[in-house]
């Protein structure tokens, strides 16, 4: 059986299709563009062309297809629906996704599909920390509005869990909240980057409409911008909370935060 996974060149979806492959799945892995991509993947993924916010091209590549993965991304809660439509009448019958942080209309329709699903819940990214990598580079210094605690998962095991649940039975249904062993504060991050990078890093404060006004910058809608920088300024206890799902899913604990910089320090 072929799994599709959307979203593959993406902070996770590459590491689902990594566990994937690992696990013996036959993997077909969705980008834009196959040839600029072609080197990012085992020789045994099949690359197609596409993107998931545009479902109505995506009918050969769903063709063949019993499993898939959407990672919920922005653009895609108008047409997602449509593309959960086309994949069940496709013949997909087990669906992972990755919500956008709200049970919106994807992971809605996800739901309603009729078919197996498993809703990924996971809190902030580790790979979030990657936004820092510039000034820490230009200026030893990370600049944010906030100092609240928040329990970052590894996009490694998010990969893990919804690998468990594409291909083990016994998560139909099932809404995954998804942490890391700890958590941390932005202070806290800051120190354990310093410590593993022997170097000083400086923690500056910004304002809130300043997070705002530089993530507009990048592109993100003000509406989307201030759901991201207001979800740091009122952080929920789901993503303060260490939550113990990720090991009880894949049977080992899960990765720390000190291991994601080890993992990454060459960024910074």
């Amino acid at each position: 059986m072929t799994t599709l996974v959307t979203g593959a060149t993406g902070n996770t979806g590459r590491h689902i299709v990594a566990e994937l492959v690992r696990r013996g799945e036959r993997v077909r892995a969705l980008t834009r563009d196959p040839a600029a991509n072609a080197g990012r993947f085992p020789a045994e993924v099949e690359l197609v062309a596409g993107t998931h916010t545009a479902p109505e091209k995506l009918d050969a590549a769903l063709h063949g297809v019993s499993r898939l993965h959407i990672t919920v991304t922005a653009g895609l809660a108008e047409v997602g629906p449509e593309l959960v439509k086309r994949a069940v009448a496709a013949g997909v019958r087990r669906i992972t996704v990755l919500w956008g942080g709200w049970v919106g209309p994807v992971e809605q329709a996800v739901a309603d599909s009729g078919v197996e699903w498993t809703r990924l819940e996971a809190q902030e990214f580790m790979s979030n920390t990657l936004t820092w990598a510039e000034s820490i580079r230009a200026e030893g210094v990370v600049r944010e509005p906030y100092d609240f605690p928040s329990a970052l998962v590894h996009e490694a095991d998010i990969a893990a869990v919804a690998a468990v649940a594409l291909l083990d039975d016994g998560h139909s249904g099932h809404a995954y909240n998804l942490t890391g062993p700890e958590s941390l504060t932005t202070s806290e991050r800051i120190a354990i980057l310093a410590r593993r990078l022997g170097r000083p890093i400086a923690f500056e404060r910004i304002t809130h409409e300043q997070a705002v006004e530089r993530l507009m910058a990048t592109g993100v809608s003000r509406a989307d911008a201030e759901y991201v920088i207001g979800w740091h300024a009122e952080p929920t206890d789901d993503s303060t909370t260490v939550d113990d799902t990720v090991a009880r899913v894949i049977g080992r604990p899960a990765r720390t935060f000190t291991q994601w910089v080890d993992e990454h320090a060459d960024r910074f």
